[in-house]
Parts: structure tokens; sequence; C-alpha cells
């Protein structure tokens, strides 16, 4: 997480990292607005993309409206968020996360 300066390397700003291992995301349906938190780990969840990288992929049913969709992450080599992608769904950013 930080540069060889002390500096913290930027990162995703719809992706937390907890620990080394675990990672958090919170999307917003885009049909009705529900909230959905998904928590997974490096060793359980996150598999290997074809580009050399990782990604999580995870298909997304809301609670409540059971509004459908889908989730994308992509790491590089290093576990460093590449890029998010939803479908039926909008990333919420970690700066707008109440807890």
């Amino acid at each position: 997480m930080f540069n060889l300066f002390g500096r913290k390397k930027p990162g995703n700003p719809d992706v937390k990292q907890e620990d080394a291992q675990t990672f958090r995301v919170r999307v917003r349906t885009l049909r009705h607005g529900d909230v959905v938190e998904f928590r997974f780990t490096k060793a359980a969840h996150i598999g290997v993309d074809e580009d050399g990288g990782y990604i999580f992929r995870k298909p997304v049913v809301s609670p409540q409206h059971f509004d459908r969709g889908e989730l994308v992450v992509r790491f590089d080599a290093r576990y460093n968020v590449t890029a998010t992608q939803g479908e039926g769904v909008e990333f919420i950013p970690v700066s707008e996360w109440e807890d």
C-alpha cells in the first residue's frame, strides 16, 4: 500500500481492502436503488484472469426487490484493483460508506 517514499498508493475508490486477503464492495441496483455488499477473499473468491491478472465476478440479486445484475473487479498480478464494471448496478464509492 505504500510506495518507496512512504506515501500511500492511490487505490480504487470503489473497492475497500480490509486486510492482505480481504476486499469489500458495495453496489446499488439501478432498478430500485437497493444496496448490496460483497466481501471476498483472494483464496476463496478471486480467480485467475486470462490476461495474467485476477478477477472477481459475481451475480447480484438484491434481497428486497430481487433486482439482478453483475459486478466484476479486475486485479493485476499483485492484487491491485485495475478496473470495476457493473451491469444493472452502480458501485458506491468507499468515501460514501457510513460505517
